[in-house]
């Protein structure tokens, strides 16, 4: 993933709970793909992004997504706490 590639959350689902997690979201990378399953989550230092993740057999949950740069999370967790903020 290069600098100029464009991410953007197409369709983000907010909770009404008191639960951490207050919403999930679909970003779309460029005009290539749409990753689903991620997460709005509410931490002790204040909102953060959950990668999408699934159920093994063995009852253990893995990522099925993960950024490989700093630069690529942050600008994950800025545009959809952007979103979700809005």
């Amino acid at each position: 993933m290069t600098q100029d590639t464009k991410i953007e959350v197409v369709r983000l689902h907010r909770f009404e709970n008191d639960g951490p997690i207050k919403a999930f979201c679909d970003i779309q990378f460029d005009d290539d793909y749409i990753i689903k399953g991620f997460r709005v989550v509410e931490g002790k230092e204040g909102l953060f992004v959950g990668m999408p993740t699934e159920v093994g057999k063995n009852g253990k949950w893995y990522s099925t997504f993960q950024p490989l740069t700093d630069d690529v999370k942050n600008r994950l967790q800025d545009t959809v706490i952007r979103a979700y903020e809005e």
